[in-house]
């Protein structure tokens, strides 16, 4: 029953790393990533549509996002909703394809997306504390009604802290990359 429980909390401590990658991917750092354009959805025949579900988006140089839309009618929307964005870039059109200028980032900017970065892996180190609170109460509650030992319990919190030290090392260590990669020139 414990070995179920630290299965859980380390799946669910591994999620909460994902979702900070998945997060930090879509944060600009000067250079042309398809992931900054994820977020950015387009109004389609009344739907709002993530881009990348209209469109194929690829980075030919490491300054330039080209948009490929299947159904060329959507240029005009693609290009307004990235326009509309806050990413802060002007894309182009020929018709068939949007493109989009990553310009240099300023640094000030780069502060300011530094910033951004810290603050989401201090909301994935909360989120895995809080995952760390739920396991330590669910050992409690299942020592109080007798299904598991005292020592049982008390080695399954000490797992679970174990947990929670790697995974926010983890988080640690994708916030660095992350910063790094930020304010490279």
């Amino acid at each position: 029953m414990m070995q179920e429980l630290l299965k859980d909390v380390g799946e669910r401590m591994q999620k909460a790393c994902e979702a900070l990658r998945k997060e930090l991917a879509s944060l600009r750092a000067g250079r042309a990533n398809p992931a900054l354009l994820e977020k950015i959805t387009v109004d389609y025949y009344g739907a709002a549509t993530p881009i990348n579900q209209l469109a194929t988006i690829t980075a030919p140089d490491a300054h330039l996002l080209v948009v490929q839309p299947w159904d060329k009618s959507t240029v005009p929307k693609i290009e307004k909703a990235i326009l509309k964005s806050d990413l802060g870039v002007n894309p182009t059109s020929d018709g068939t394809v949007v493109r989009v200028p990553i310009p240099p980032l300023t640094e000030e900017r780069r502060k300011e997306l530094v910033k951004a970065a810290r603050k989401k892996g201090e909301e994935a180190r909360v989120a895995i504390r809080n995952i760390r609170r739920d396991g330590n109460d669910q050992a409690k509650a299942a020592e109080k009604e007798g299904l598991v030992s005292e020592d049982e319990a008390k080695r399954t919190q000490e797992e679970i802290q174990k947990l929670t030290d790697k995974y926010i090392k983890e988080v640690d260590k994708i916030l660095q990359q992350k910063e790094e990669e930020i304010m490279a020139v």
